[in-house]
């Protein structure tokens, strides 16, 4: 994988950096790439209410900056001592703010960092930085799981070639850019690659129920739509590198989209998702859509999320 240039790995020492910090050095020695490594320090609470000892919440905070300024240094250190030049930066501020303030600064193609929970039945995977920048970051974003395995075994790639809205020009625009990346990873970790595309009839209850559509009907309207689904997925894939790869194809029929994809995930045990993050309505901040948004709250896999061309992000740098 050739595309990331300038890498922006965001650490946060109350959590496993391990593994995506492994994936960013990977990476950035692959491509010859730039690594810059950041870290936030949340800004001194404003509550009065504060406790009053001995030592201020002014040099608590100092404090705080500079044990921060020596864990990234020795990370940045070992990084080094890896073959990546890299380049350490702490920031004061609110952490998916400062990180986006960071891309836009510096045009940083790709943000990496760890997932802030653990995943499964009680605990979602991804915290509230996460999903932030998920919605909002304008470069792709890639939310590592912590994990035993360092390479991945199954990449999944959920695109949406769904042909109602002809003038969703950025919807389309994200398939290529989706299998691309999805592919590129599954030959660099000989993984195997998924394709999921979820499909359904639009409107096939009523067409049953209301418009006395036989059961022979119906299932004559679903085989139509299912062939132009595998023509368009075909096309898409002419443009995809498969050689030396195993790959799958994964068409489920459903009305429900988010839970068509957290199955396969999950039942196919995928450890990587990659997937677009857009929806159709035009307010700022919204990007992610539903269909991410439902996915991203119950799938248990590392996940890496891209935009559409033209996203503007609603986080802008400070003083413009």
């Amino acid at each position: 994988m050739k595309r990331f240039k300038n890498i922006l790995l965001f650490c946060d020492f109350d959590t496993k950096q391990h593994l995506a910090v492994e994936r960013a050095i990977s990476l950035a020695r692959q491509n010859g790439a730039r690594l810059t490594v950041i870290t936030v320090v949340k800004e001194i609470p404003s509550e009065r209410g504060m406790a009053i000892t001995a030592v201020t919440p002014q040099e608590v905070f100092e404090l705080v900056i500079k044990d921060s300024q020596q864990k990234i240094d020795a990370l940045v250190a070992d990084i080094g001592k890896q073959g990546v030049d890299a380049e350490s930066l702490v920031i004061t501020g609110t952490p998916f703010m400062e990180v986006i303030r960071q891309v836009l600064r510096e045009k940083h193609d790709l943000v990496i960092l760890a997932s802030e929970g653990k995943g499964g039945i009680r605990e979602r995977l991804f915290g509230s930085t996460s999903m932030h920048l998920m919605r909002k970051c304008p470069c792709p974003v890639w939310v590592v799981k912590p994990s035993k395995r360092t390479k991945y075994k199954k990449i999944m790639a959920a695109v949406d070639i769904a042909s109602d809205f002809p003038s969703d020009k950025n919807r389309k625009s994200l398939n290529p850019l989706i299998m691309q990346l999805a592919s590129s990873l599954a030959q660099m970790d000989n993984s195997e690659f998924h394709v999921a595309q979820v499909w359904s009839v639009y409107g096939e209850g009523y067409m049953q129920v209301r418009g006395n559509l036989s059961d022979e009907g119906l299932n004559d309207i679903r085989k139509r739509n299912k062939k132009h689904y595998v023509s368009e997925l075909d096309r898409l894939l002419v443009g995809v590198d498969l050689k030396g790869l195993i790959y799958h194809r994964h068409m489920p029929r459903s009305m429900d989209v988010p839970k068509a994809i957290i199955k396969l995930a999950k039942g196919k045990a995928i450890d990587l998702l990659v997937m677009g993050t857009v929806c159709r309505t035009g307010l700022p901040g919204f990007i992610i859509g539903n269909t991410a948004e439902k996915v991203l709250s119950e799938v248990n896999c590392s996940v890496l999320t891209v935009k559409p061309d033209g996203f503007v992000t609603p986080v802008t740098l400070e003083g413009r």
